[in-house]
């Protein structure tokens, strides 16, 4: 049973209690020794942790543990740049003894996977425009099995089992209402450019069926899931004989969704429906995070800050 979620630690506190590996590596510190660095989660959130000091001896051991891994902490509660941090003094592999129950250590998607599938699905085949509609059935029917629980990311916005269908299934309600709100879209290619943008990330990330990112693939360190989502759809088009300028305009809505080519995108929107795909996607990864954010704080009180809301502080009222 597991007893310290990470959204209820205190500073000061000394635990023993389970967590998730989701990122591990060995780093040598500022004093020339070398320290073990994990980022660790449950079905409450992530934080990172630190075992300093590590032997030779102890590193063969620590070896051992990879990313997926259910561990047991001894450790301090401490605080890192405004934010909970462990200071581990003991650790080991949870085994079948321990009688741990999936669903405290793996976040998920707050719907059933199947039935937000579903949902978008048949948003797909409300289509009118045949194009459009053939494209975004073919590229669901293509990822389903992995679609059931893929991440968004492999941290921050939606990193979560089922979290790629969530964040497509809200962007295509925002959707609809903006184009309820602002005539000049056209709904169909807007819908579809909802359901492309991020599909490649199946592809840019090698995740279990946890929907714990392991690594991101080869092809997704060199390419990025904007340019390979561009690359698929070239294909896509051809085999279903897409009309070019179409085929072009969701290419474009993929690659631009980042917006800025810090971020990937290199070319920003250039016509209504791209420039509204990215703002859907920015706000539902923003309200992810907040909402990520209002799980941890207290009501009249502040979350710790967040690093994806520019190191902000995120408060919960009372009422």
């Amino acid at each position: 049973m597991k007893n310290y979620y990470i959204n209820q630690l205190i500073t000061g506190d000394e635990i023993q209690d389970f967590f998730l590996i989701k990122e591990i590596s060995v780093k040598t510190g500022s004093n020339k020794k070398q320290y073990l660095d994990l980022r660790l989660g449950d079905s409450t959130g992530e934080l990172f942790a630190k075992k300093w000091d590590i032997s030779d001896e102890e590193l063969e051991g620590l070896s051992r543990y990879r990313v997926g891994d259910i561990i047991k902490l001894k450790a301090q509660v401490t605080e890192w740049n405004n934010a909970h941090q462990l200071k581990i003094s003991k650790i080991r592999f949870s085994g079948p003894e321990d009688n741990l129950d999936r669903n405290d250590y793996y976040k998920a998607a707050p719907e059933n996977p199947n039935e937000m599938y579903e949902f978008i699905l048949g948003r797909a085949k409300q289509i009118g425009d045949a194009d459009f509609k053939a494209v975004a059935v073919r590229v669901l029917d293509d990822n389903k099995e992995k679609l059931l629980y893929y991440p968004a990311a492999a941290r921050n916005h939606h990193a979560e089992y089922a979290g790629l269908l969530w964040h497509m299934k809200r962007m295509l309600m925002m959707a609809a209402k903006f184009c309820e709100v602002y005539t000049i879209l056209e709904k169909d290619i807007l819908a579809c450019g909802v359901i492309l943008h991020d599909i490649e990330k199946i592809r840019e990330m090698n995740a279990d069926e946890n929907g714990v990112v392991t690594e991101y693939s080869f092809e997704g360190v060199l390419l990025g899931h904007l340019v390979q989502g561009a690359a698929a759809m070239r294909v896509i088009a051809a085999e279903l004989g897409i009309p070019e300028e179409k085929a072009i305009m969701l290419e474009h809505m993929i690659i631009s969704h980042h917006y800025e080519p810090e971020f990937g995108s290199p070319r920003r929107p250039m016509f209504p429906e791209a420039e509204i795909l990215h703002y859907l996607d920015m706000v539902d990864s923003k309200m992810f995070d907040m909402e990520e954010a209002l799980a941890s704080a207290e009501p009249g009180g502040f979350s710790d800050r967040i690093r994806t809301l520019d190191n902000r502080q995120v408060y919960r009222r009372t009422w």
